[in-house]
């Protein structure tokens, strides 16, 4: 009882968070003209066109205006040079009833904040604080709860070092409060050590749970499927298509999956398989955003296959495809893992005569169901290797023991019975240790590899 109260108070409301009610924003974008920091896969306007998907996936959060302004430095105080942020503010300041700015950059530091904010009248928010507070409306589970107050940790002291700034001017310099000898920022920087501690105990404590069903799992002999892929990539609609699952609801938006769901299915050879559906990426997704949900993602390195959704229609698919293989390498996942991936082009529905350049990649539309059967083979063949198992048609006899042994050591596929002589033909998918040892029991036994 003790542990659940201290969660509750973990999982209270969140001072972070933008109030509930209505959000109407401009959207601006730094457009970076030249140099390392920009990006050779991608354009201005794709950039501010994924930054407004990302508002709109906000309930009651509209897009007033969308707004590309040059900056040769965006590491800047300012962000933008003097003469365009004077345009800028112009803009914004003309905006009807503008209640934020959406800065598309993947943090600002908290003196542009206020720098920002003193300008323009408006909160300021970066892609951090809007990813974020999109994890924060589709936390579902405690763990994913507990995974995006993790991840405001950050924030949460970045405000404070503002807040102290902002006392220091309004008590002449002096950072002491009511004489207790103790500063203010120590005070709430202890504070946010221990919480940071508290969460990430109850988190470990999730970890071990999860350890514990992913070893039940293990004993059942399950082969576990990582379905992973750029958000909105259609890894749930696939994930539906390949179970039949009539309870999975994809939705249209970006993060719509944050906790790791199992889904059951079947292979061609009617072998058991648990399909993991997983959050999608983001570009620019801040490193602090993905370590705090490395918890969730820890479960992709106990698969025995990944399963890496593109949405080929999309004009970034190049882009999208090099983030999801940085994140998945950063990882630090078994090179097999990597090696094996199998990469599925999805929504081809919507091009016409789609061919893939890659030659390993497989075409598919989730929606339509067209490719799926070629898929399936792929991940059953790739999970064969994977975990040693093999298909094999045995010749039994009925008397004896074999039936019994292989139904309790093997997935047993078909039985056909031949009562004319008492035997039967038996299809099964067997681990290669338990083939050692049905060799050893019974080494009379005719084997047919399938």
């Amino acid at each position: 009882e003790d542990d659940e109260a201290a969660l509750e108070e973990l999982l209270a409301p969140s001072p972070l968070a933008p109030g509930p009610g209505a959000q109407r924003v401009a959207v601006v974008h730094p457009a970076v003209k030249w140099g390392p920091q920009k990006s050779p896969l991608t354009t201005a306007e794709l950039q501010i066109a994924e930054a407004v998907a990302l508002v709109d996936t906000l309930q009651n959060w509209t897009v007033l205006d969308k707004i590309i302004i040059p900056t040769k430095n965006p590491n800047k105080k300012f962000v933008f040079g003097k003469g365009n942020f004077q345009v800028l503010t112009e803009k914004i300041k003309k905006l009807p009833h503008v209640t934020a700015v959406f800065l598309n950059m993947e943090r600002i530091s908290s003196l542009t904040k206020k720098e920002l904010e003193g300008a323009w009248g408006v909160p300021v928010f970066d892609r951090y604080t809007v990813v974020l507070h999109i994890f924060r409306c589709n936390a579902r589970t405690k763990e994913a709860k507990l995974q995006v107050a993790l991840a405001e940790i950050p924030l949460l002291r970045s405000n404070l070092k503002n807040e102290v700034s902002q006392r220091d001017q309004q008590r002449g310099g002096s950072r002491y409060i009511m004489g207790s000898g103790e500063k203010f920022l120590e005070t709430q920087n202890r504070v946010l050590k221990e919480r940071e501690f508290k969460i990430r105990n109850a988190l470990e404590k999730l970890r071990r749970k999860r350890a514990l069903l992913r070893t039940q799992r293990r004993k059942c002999e399950f082969p576990m499927v990582s379905v992973m892929g750029y958000t909105n990539c259609g890894k749930t609609t696939l994930i539906k298509a390949l179970t039949g699952e009539a309870g999975l609801q994809p939705k249209d938006q970006l993060f719509a999956t944050l906790d790791i769901t199992a889904h059951a299915g079947y292979l061609p050879s009617h072998m058991p398989v648990i399909y993991v559906d997983t959050i999608g990426f983001l570009t620019d997704l801040p490193h602090n955003l993905v370590e705090s949900f490395s918890a969730t993602l820890e479960e992709v390195a106990y698969s025995d296959l990944i399963v890496h959704v593109r949405d080929v229609t999309h004009p970034e698919t190049i882009l999208q495809k090099a983030t999801v293989l940085s994140v998945l390498r950063n990882l630090n996942l078994p090179s097999h893992l990597l090696d094996s991936m199998v990469e599925v082009h999805n929504k081809v529905d919507l091009i016409e005569r789609y061919k893939p350049a890659e030659e390993s990649a497989l075409a598919v539309s989730a929606l339509h169901g067209h490719g799926l059967e070629e898929l399936k083979q792929e991940i059953e063949k790739k999970i064969l290797t994977a975990t040693g198992k093999k298909i094999l048609t045995v010749n039994i006899n009925l008397e004896g023991p074999q039936l019994s042994w292989l139904y309790k050591e093997a997935t047993v596929q078909e039985v056909e019975v031949m009562p004319e002589d008492g035997t039967a033909r038996v299809k099964v998918i067997i681990g290669s240790s338990a083939f050692g040892r049905y060799k050893n029991l019974f080494p009379n036994s005719e084997i047919f590899m399938s």
